[in-house]
């Protein structure tokens, strides 16, 4: 299942202003940076995700629990481990190196998630009575001194095998229900050439154009890089150990009161996308 608060949600936000006046390149500044930078003015301010705006595109996530053991194909990498409620180790996981699973009843699951033996985040799964629609209600620590908690619901596109639990099947995400509202808005500041990120308790600041930088506080060890997307938007390129794991773009809107933006993992296609309007 996608994680809510990734980068998705914490740099979703741009809109599209035509760039009517455009100046000549500075040949110091690497090739597009300064009409990058002067469209990428609009950006700055804080701006408020709109909930309702989600759009997802994509293969439908796939788990099965059965047999006392969980499974996730779809998950990146794919998971497998006890269903018993006790801690497992688990590997290649940026945000978690160990996830408890409870089955609560023959609809609730519980999942735990711990990274070096401190608890980064939870969540309960509960699949209606008609079995068509799964209700995740979450907590995410996984940032330091930032709570998040919130729920989702996705619909039922593939059946249970016989004797699974109710999770078990196909879905497609559906609706974000409920956000912690402070989580919901991002500041771009925009200074020249170089732009600064603040969402989430996590930031970054680089140049457009520039090498991939940091972003501060985020435990995944994600990097950063930023170049122009059009003629007045920005496009984020994350990677983890080198590899691509997110595309972000970020347009803002013709009145500069909204901003358009996408994320598309490479990894799996899937794509999610969304409005930000503008707070100040």
């Amino acid at each position: 299942m996608m994680r809510w608060t990734g980068a998705a949600m914490a740099a979703a936000l741009m809109v599209t202003m035509s760039a009517c006046e455009q100046r000549a390149a500075d040949p110091a500044a690497p090739a597009g940076a300064d009409t990058a930078a002067a469209s990428a003015d609009a950006l700055s301010g804080t701006w408020t995700f709109d909930t309702a705006s989600l759009k997802f595109e994509g293969k439908p996530d796939q788990y099965l629990l059965q047999g006392g053991t969980y499974k996730c194909d779809t998950c990146i990498p794919p998971l497998m481990v006890a269903a018993d409620g006790a801690f497992h180790p688990v590997a290649d996981r940026p945000y978690y190196d160990s996830i408890s699973v409870k089955t609560v009843d023959d609809r609730t699951v519980e999942f735990r998630r711990q990274k070096g033996g401190k608890d980064v985040s939870s969540s309960r799964w509960q699949v209606s009575e008609d079995g068509n629609v799964l209700t995740t209600k979450f907590v995410d620590m996984n940032t330091p001194n930032n709570r998040i908690e919130g729920s989702n619901t996705a619909k039922r596109v593939g059946a249970a095998p016989a004797g699974a639990h109710a999770i078990s099947g196909q879905w497609t995400p559906d609706r974000l229900q409920e956000y912690s509202k402070e989580a919901l808005d991002t500041t771009f500041a925009v200074d020249g050439n170089r732009v600064t990120m603040n969402g989430q308790g996590q930031s970054y600041t680089a140049e457009i154009g520039g090498p991939a930088v940091a972003v501060q506080n985020d435990p995944g060890g994600t990097m950063i890089a930023v170049t122009r997307e059009g003629a007045n938007g920005i496009r984020e390129t994350a990677t983890r150990g080198g590899k691509e794991v997110g595309i972000s773009t970020f347009v803002p809107s013709a009145d500069g009161q909204s901003i358009n933006g996408t994320f598309t993992d490479p990894r799996d296609g899937s794509k999610t996308s969304w409005i930000a309007n503008k707070k100040s």
